[in-house]
Formats: structure tokens, C-alpha cells, sequence
């Protein structure tokens, strides 16, 4: 606890040490959260206004966003507010609770993704039992152990990191606190830790992607008996949970499922499934939706129509 001690902030050295590329991500960026906040919001809100809410799909969806949206809130504005900042910093506790917080929304995410390929696998491989197996129930007690998955999954990070002893240096070379780079700075040896960190998050990423890949090849084959017409609806419903999926986890095994170590390109990966995943996955859930788009229709008509009738309700000026 005395070496631990002698660590209260934590520097990091964010994405480049040139500032020129740091104002131009700082703009960048800033489009990216407002993209990010605006799109998860308007996911949540269509999905919450409309009867989609009751299907299990734009269900797991509607948390899938919410996750999204607090995952990357972990880390974006921290990051966009060191970008035109002299000295980035964070204090012990300050790193600590980002460590915690961003693996244990990482890992809701993570599990929700699960969920929605059951969702999918049941609705095409299991299509009589589908209203029985996926009532409201089952889809609430799904979300709560996606939630206790990731609490696990966090808890585990977060128990490895803060009882290493940290007595200098203090440089994080990254733009966010996570194990690896407070693996570097510990003051021991760390070879045992770093692979009960691959196994809380290189084995358990590699394992769920293994199993997804798995259920997806499962639905792509019974599509194969469907009409043209069928196998067109599922595929593409398919599809946007495939390339979520894919944007998701190549960088994130790239970065945990090797020994403990880092790389300059780790800041790179990370951008992928801390902000460019969260940014894109509206996009890929309504562009190629109709009943999402009919339904973002839908809350702007009701939008439009609750304004006009506040303006036919204030009184004339005389």
C-alpha cells in the first residue's frame, strides 16, 4: 500500500504529441460524440415511442444503444478535452473508476450483442418456438445478466489493476486508462497478471466471437431452404448485426488476445470500438431498416405535430 501510494495522478500521452493533429481530432472528434449521442438518442426514443418496443429485437437494440451511448461517454470527452489541453492528466481514483466503468459497459455490450444473435437464431432456425422462448421475461432477465456478465467481466479488470503497486514513472502512453498500460507501469512483475487479463478479456472476446460466427453460420444455412423473398429479409437483418459485430471485435482481440504488452497502433484499434463502433452502429441499424426508418418517420410526424399544436395554443398578440 506505501508503493501504492506513491502514484496520485496518472499522465497520458492521449493520441500524438504533435498539436496539429491534436486540434484537427479535437474538431473530428467532437462531430464524432455528437453524432454518437444524437444517434443512440434518436434509436432509443424511436424504438421507446413506437410498438416496436414490444418486438425482441429493437428491444435488445434499444439497450444496445444505451450501452453504446454510456460506453463511449467513459471515454470520448475525457479524450476531447485532453486534446487542447498542456497537461493531461487524471488522478489515481479518476483512472481507476474509467478502468471500471468502460470494461463494465464494454462487457454489456458485449453480451447484448449476444443476445440479439439468439434473438435472430431463434426467429430463423426456431421460428414456432420463438414467441414462446423469447417473451418479455426471458428478453428482461437476458438484459440483467448481460448486466451482471459485465459487472463480473469490469470487477475482474478492476481488482487486477488497482492492486498493483504504482511507484513511478506515471506516463500512460494512451488517450485512456485500461490494463495493459498500467501493466507497464507497475513495479513488479507482471507476467502472471497479464495472462488473467487475457483470460477476463482476450479468452472470454475470442470464446463469444467464436460462438457468434457459429450461431451466424447456423442462420445462414437454414436461410438456405427459404424463399428468395425470406432469405433477402433475414440476410439483411443479419447483416447489420454481423458487421456491428465484426467493427466491434477485430480491434478488441487484436489488443487483448496477445500476451501483455502494447503497441503504437493499440490507440488506433481502440478508436474502432471506443468511438468509430458506437458512431457507425446507428447508422447500420437504420440504413438498411425499414421499420427503423419507419419508425424515426413516425416520432418526426409526432414531433411536428405536437409543436403545431403549441403554436395554434399560444394566444394572438393584440
Amino acid at each position: 500500500m506505501e508503493h501504492r501510494n506513491n502514484i496520485t495522478e496518472f499522465i497520458l500521452l492521449g493520441l500524438s504529441q504533435k498539436k496539429k493533429v491534436e486540434v484537427l481530432c479535437f474538431f473530428l472528434f467532437v462531430l464524432c460524440y455528437t453524432a454518437i449521442v444524437t444517434g443512440n438518442l434518436l434509436i432509443m426514443v424511436s424504438i421507446t415511442c413506437t410498438p416496436l418496443v414490444t418486438q425482441p429485437m429493437y428491444f435488445f437494440l434499444r439497450y444496445l444503444a444505451l450501452s453504446d451511448l454510456c460506453y463511449t461517454s467513459t471515454v470520448t470527452p475525457k479524450l476531447i478535452t485532453d486534446l487542447l489541453a498542456t497537461k493531461k492528466s487524471t488522478s489515481y481514483s479518476g483512472c481507476m473508476t474509467q478502468l471500471f466503468t468502460m470494461h463494465f459497459f464494454g462487457g454489456i455490450e458485449v453480451f447484448i450483442l449476444t443476445a440479439m444473435a439468439y434473438d435472430r437464431y431463434m426467429a430463423i432456425c426456431r421460428p414456432l418456438h420463438y414467441t414462446v422462448v423469447m417473451s418479455r421475461q426471458r428478453c428482461d432477465l437476458l438484459i440483467l445478466a448481460s448486466c451482471v456478465g459485465g459487472f463480473l467481466h469490469s470487477f475482474g479488470q478492476f481488482v487486477l489493476a488497482i492492486f498493483l503497486p504504482y511507484c513511478g514513472p506515471n506516463e500512460i502512453d494512451h488517450y485512456f486508462c485500461d490494463v495493459y498500460p498500467l501493466l507497464k507501469l507497475a513495479c513488479m512483475d507482471t507476467s502472471k497478471i497479464g495472462f488473467l487479463v487475457i483470460a477476463n478479456s482476450g479468452l472470454m472476446g475470442l470464446v463469444i466471437f467464436v460462438v457468434l460466427v457459429m450461431s451466424y453460420g447456423l442462420i445462414l444455412y437454414t436461410v438456405k431452404s427459404y424463399s428468395a423473398e425470406s432469405r433477402c429479409k433475414a440476410l439483411s437483418t443479419c447483416s447489420s448485426h454481423v458487421t456491428v459485430v465484426v467493427l466491434f471485435f477485430a480491434p478488441l482481440l487484436f489488443i487483448y488476445i496477445r500476451p501483455a504488452t502494447t503497441f503504437p497502433e493499440d490507440k488506433v484499434f481502440a478508436l474502432f470500438y471506443t468511438i468509430i463502433a458506437p458512431m457507425l452502429n446507428p447508422l447500420i441499424y437504420t440504413l438498411r431498416n425499414t421499420e427503423m426508418k419507419n419508425a424515426i418517420k413516425k416520432l418526426w410526424c409526432l414531433l411536428r405535430e405536437s409543436k403545431r399544436n403549441r403554436l395554434k395554443n399560444i394566444p394572438a398578440c393584440h
